[in-house]
C-alpha cells in the first residue's frame, strides 16, 4: 500500500507539473522594480491601497515573471542576487520564472551587444567558456535557493548576433557556437527548462526567417523562438496581423512554438494598449500549444522612468487597464 501511495503521488505530481507547463503564460517584465522600490517608488491597487506589485499582478492574472540578467552590472541591479530576490517574491505568488541573459553588463538589443568588461579582450574560445561559465553559474544559484526556472533567454533581441564582435551575424558559425554553450549550460541546470532565442521586430517575417535559417544551418539549439513587438497606436492592428503571419511560419518551418516574449504601447495609450493586447492574446491562443504566452514589458515602470514610456502604470502607482486583456 506505501508503495501503491508513492505511486499515485509521483503520478499526480507529474500531472501537475505537466498541466503547469501547458498553461498559457500571461507575462510581465518587472526586472526594474528592486530598483523602483530602492528610489522610494510604491505601487497601488484600484483603492489606493499599497501593495506587492507582484501581488497586484498576480491579482490580474499575471502567472509568469521575466526577470533579465547582466554580467557585473552598475550599482548590481539585475545581478545574481537581484534577480534572485525578485524570483523568490514571484514564486512566493506561484508565479512561473523566464531568465533573460543579455551577457552584458548593461543593455543587450539589436543596436549594442557590448561585451562585458571582464570579458572585452578575451578570444572566441574564451567567450564559449564565459557564456557557459555564467549561465550555469546564475541557473545554479537560483536552483540551490529554490527557485525552478521554466524557460531561459539565451541572448536578448540577438537579431545581429550577441558579444560584438566575435558573435555578430556575420558569423553565423560563431554565434550558433555561443548559442550552444548558453543552451548546455541550461539543460546541465535545468533539463527540462525551455531555451529561447529571442529577436525583434516580431512582425518583421523575412528577418526572422533569414536569422533562424542561418543559425538552423550553422547548428544552433534552441526550444522556443521569442518575438518583441512594440505596435504604433496608430497602426497595431496591421502590426498585429504580421506578427500573427510571422508566428504561424516559424511553427511551420521549424517546428517550434512561439513566445511574445516582450510587448507594450505608450502608457498614455491605455485603452488603444488594452485593445491591442486583447488582440494579440487571442492571435497567440489560436496557435494552440505552439502559442506559449505574451509577457508585457516592464509594466510596473511609472511614466518617464529611466526615460521609458511604455509602462503601464500611471502618475498614482496603479495599473492601468493596459493589462485587463489578462
Amino acid at each position: 500500500m506505501k508503495l501503491k501511495g508513492l505511486l499515485l503521488a509521483a503520478c499526480g505530481l507529474a500531472f501537475a507539473l505537466s498541466a503547469r507547463s501547458a498553461t498559457f503564460a500571461n507575462g510581465a517584465d518587472v526586472s526594474w522594480v528592486s530598483q523602483q522600490e530602492s528610489s522610494g517608488y510604491s505601487f497601488y491597487n484600484s483603492s489606493g491601497v499599497k501593495t506587492d506589485p507582484f501581488v497586484l499582478l498576480k491579482n490580474l492574472q499575471i502567472n509568469a515573471i521575466r526577470l533579465r540578467v547582466w554580467v557585473n552590472p552598475s550599482g548590481g541591479w539585475n545581478d545574481g542576487a537581484d534577480v534572485l530576490y525578485k524570483a523568490k517574491r514571484a514564486a512566493a505568488q506561484g508565479q512561473r520564472i523566464l531568465i533573460d541573459f543579455h551577457y552584458s553588463d548593461s543593455w543587450a538589443d539589436p543596436g549594442q551587444q557590448t561585451k562585458p568588461t571582464a570579458w572585452a579582450s578575451h578570444t572566441l574560445t574564451q567567450l564559449n567558456t564565459d557564456v557557459y561559465n555564467h549561465t550555469y553559474g546564475i541557473l545554479n544559484y537560483l536552483k540551490t535557493n529554490g527557485i525552478t526556472v521554466e524557460w531561459v533567454q539565451v541572448g536578448n533581441e540577438i537579431n545581429s548576433g550577441m558579444l560584438w564582435p566575435e558573435g555578430k551575424t556575420t558569423s553565423f558559425s560563431n554565434l550558433a557556437g555561443l548559442i550552444n554553450n548558453g543552451y548546455s549550460a541550461v539543460k546541465a541546470v535545468y533539463p527540462n527548462a525551455s531555451v529561447i532565442l529571442h529577436l525583434a521586430n516580431g512582425y518583421d517575417n523575412a528577418v526572422f526567417r533569414w536569422f533562424f535559417e542561418g543559425v538552423k544551418e550553422a547548428g544552433a539549439k534552441w526550444d522556443v523562438i521569442g518575438m518583441s513587438h512594440y505596435p504604433p497606436a496608430t497602426d497595431w492592428a496591421n502590426y498585429n496581423s504580421k506578427i500573427s503571419t510571422n508566428m504561424w511560419d516559424m511553427v511551420s518551418r521549424y517546428s517550434k512554438p512561439v513566445m511574445v516574449t516582450e510587448v507594450g504601447m505608450d502608457w498614455t495609450q491605455a485603452a488603444t494598449s488594452k485593445a491591442m493586447l486583447t488582440d494579440l492574446l487571442t492571435k497567440t491562443k489560436a496557435l494552440g500549444s505552439n502559442g506559449l504566452g505574451v509577457f508585457y514589458w516592464e509594466p510596473q515602470a511609472y511614466p518617464g522612468w529611466q526615460g521609458y514610456t511604455m509602462g503601464a502604470t500611471d502618475a498614482s502607482g496603479k495599473f492601468t487597464v493596459a493589462l485587463d486583456p489578462f
